[in-house]
């Protein structure tokens, strides 16, 4: 679709969910703030294992283009660098706590994924759990719970991938000349603020919104409005 001036408008917004979350959380999250500006969301659901990064690039592969695409954590550095491959057929980028970029080297995200994988197969998955979620906020428990168990048997690999995946470069991101709305979290620690307004200083059209993981606690859809509202102040049209 189009507007009046024949700029083309994204319809559909295909979001994917961080490290060992899930297709749920991101509905709660970007349904509807997404449809509050016209925009149906796709959330795809994980394919847990080794492939796990290819089958969500895969799921942006399928979309139709122009679409917007995006993430949280994991999923924002996929939808980045399909960003970067697909610059024709990208309308623009929502990019939920990103927690690197380039290479992980010892990121407070990939090494907590690292070491949750180690976790899984030396204590299991019910044993992993319990170290993950001793003294975390409820629901943020409540979330490992249930999508921790939908990976099953192929969680560590699936922490694995997300542990060593490369991030786009700062110069990659550079490349992106699409609106950018990036929200990050001021009082979430495995996510730095820092790393948010790096990317937003390497983007050409980015902006940044942020809230509180306490905010999100109680009101999922905080982190999806920070995201669409920075992405609509970096000249996100609708």
């Amino acid at each position: 679709m189009t507007t009046g001036t024949g700029t083309p408008v994204p319809r559909t917004a295909v979001v994917l969910p961080g490290t060992g979350s899930d297709e749920v959380f991101v509905r709660a999250a970007f349904e509807v703030p997404l449809a509050a500006i016209g925009v149906r969301l796709v959330a795809p659901e994980p394919v847990a294992g080794p492939r796990l990064a290819e089958e969500f690039l895969a799921a942006l592969e399928a979309a139709e283009p122009p679409v917007l695409v995006g993430g949280v954590s994991l999923g924002a550095h996929l939808a980045a660098q399909w960003a970067v491959a697909n610059p024709n057929r990208c309308l623009g980028l929502l990019a939920a706590l990103p927690a690197w970029n380039g290479p992980p080297n010892g990121a407070p995200a990939a090494t907590a994924a690292q070491l949750s994988a180690d976790a899984v197969r030396d204590q299991g998955l019910d044993g992993a759990l319990a170290i993950a979620v001793d003294g975390v906020a409820p629901w943020l428990a409540d979330e490992l719970t249930r999508a921790w168990h939908r990976y099953g048997d192929a969680l560590a690999e699936s922490l694995d991938v997300a542990a060593t995946h490369t991030a786009p470069t700062l110069a990659e991101l550079a490349t992106l000349d699409m609106p950018t709305g990036i929200a990050t979290c001021a009082d979430d620690p495995v996510h730095p603020a820092a790393v948010a307004h790096t990317w937003a200083k390497a983007l050409p059209r980015a902006a940044v919104s942020t809230t509180r993981l306490d905010i999100v606690g109680h009101d999922r859809e905080a982190l999806g409005r920070a995201t669409v509202l920075a992405w609509l102040r970096a000249g996100g049209r609708v």
